[in-house]
This record gives C-alpha cells, structure tokens and sequence, in this order.
C-alpha cells in the first residue's frame, strides 16, 4: 500500500507540476488564433483584389532562373524551386492545423488538473480554492475546444488557396519554360501533375 501511495503522490505532483505550464498553452492559444483570423482575412482581402504574393515571388525566382539555368537543366532547377514554394506553404499551413490537435489536448490537460487540484482543496475544506480550480478547468476546456474548431475552419481555407497556389504556380513554371523555346533532351517533365496531393489532409 505504501508504493501504490508513492506513486499516487508522484503522479499528483507531476500533474501539479504540469498546470502552470498548461494554463500559458492555452492563453498562448487565445491570443495566437485570433492572430491567425486576422492573418487568414488580410491574405483573403488581398486575393479577392488578385493580389498573390506566393505566385508573385515564385514568378520573379522562375524569372531569374530561367535567366541563369544552364541549357538543359531549367527543368530540374524549376522543379526544384516549385517543391521549395510547396513547403514553404505547407509549412505556413501546418502552424493552424497543429491548433486542431494541440489545442483540445491542452484543454483536456486544462479541465483534469485542476479538477484534482479541485479535489484536494475540498478534502482539505478549502472551498474558496476548489471554486477557484473548478473555474479554471472549465474555461480551459472552453478555449482548447474554440481554439481547435476555430484553426480547422482555418485549415479548410487555407487548404484551397494552397491547392490554388500550386496549380497556378505550376502552370506559369511551364508557360515560361514554352516561352523561352528550352527544349530538354529528356521527355517532357510535369510540373506538378496534381495540385491537390500537395496539401495532406490532417
């Protein structure tokens, strides 16, 4: 009985350590995902007046390539450029959908901690402190859960407009390439055969 105790003591005390932490994840992400909302309207502002920076700047990097490549290898150099464009928008995309995840998680973290904390402080008779964690738990299962449905509307968004992006971004590689007459040795290479595979769902 004096292990099991040991070990219930040690988990608690873990669980205790780990609810300050929580606590600032989940302010963390009240204050990260209104950014992102704020993020994802500008750059839907900016496409609803055609303004692309992604293909802008993919277009000027293609240009200098196309003024730089060795005969025979602008294929491969833009092949190259358009996978560094890929990851780049996955990249940016993957910092919204990590929220869908992450933020229900530490929620989840949120409500269980003090919830125990909860329990102690009633055991002990410290009402005014089970009070006081019961409130915490709650409002952090209330911004893990806003902060992951919010992020996967997000998510959806930005899926399309990268998805859009790639297709656009492949199409003037090869319309520049046909326009420079470069004719490679090797069959004709695809860009992109598929912009959809390019964005994974989550």
């Amino acid at each position: 009985m004096n292990g099991i105790a040991a070990i219930e003591q040690l988990l608690y005390q873990v669980s205790s350590a780990l609810y300050l932490p929580v606590v600032v994840g989940c302010a963390f992400l009240e204050v990260y995902v209104p950014i992102q909302v704020g993020i994802t309207l500008r750059e839907g502002w900016q496409r609803r007046k055609r303004q692309f920076a992604a293909r802008d700047r993919f277009t000027t990097l293609l240009q200098h390539e196309i003024e730089t490549a060795r005969p025979g290898t602008l294929n491969i150099r833009a092949e190259r450029l358009l996978q560094q464009e890929e990851l780049e928008l996955t990249r940016r995309l993957d910092r919204v959908r990590s929220v869908i995840r992450i933020g229900p998680a530490l929620g989840l973290m949120g409500t269980l901690i003090p919830m125990g904390i909860s329990l102690a402080a009633l055991a002990e008779g410290n009402i005014p402190k089970m009070a006081e964690s019961m409130v915490t738990a709650f409002t952090a299962t209330v911004a893990g859960l806003g902060a992951g449905v919010v992020s996967y509307l997000l998510s959806l968004v930005r899926e399309r407009w990268v998805r859009e992006d790639v297709r656009e971004m492949a199409c003037a590689a090869e319309l520049l390439i046909a326009g420079r007459r470069i004719k490679a040795a090797a069959p004709e290479l695809h860009l992109q055969e598929d912009g959809d595979a390019v964005v994974v769902p989550a």
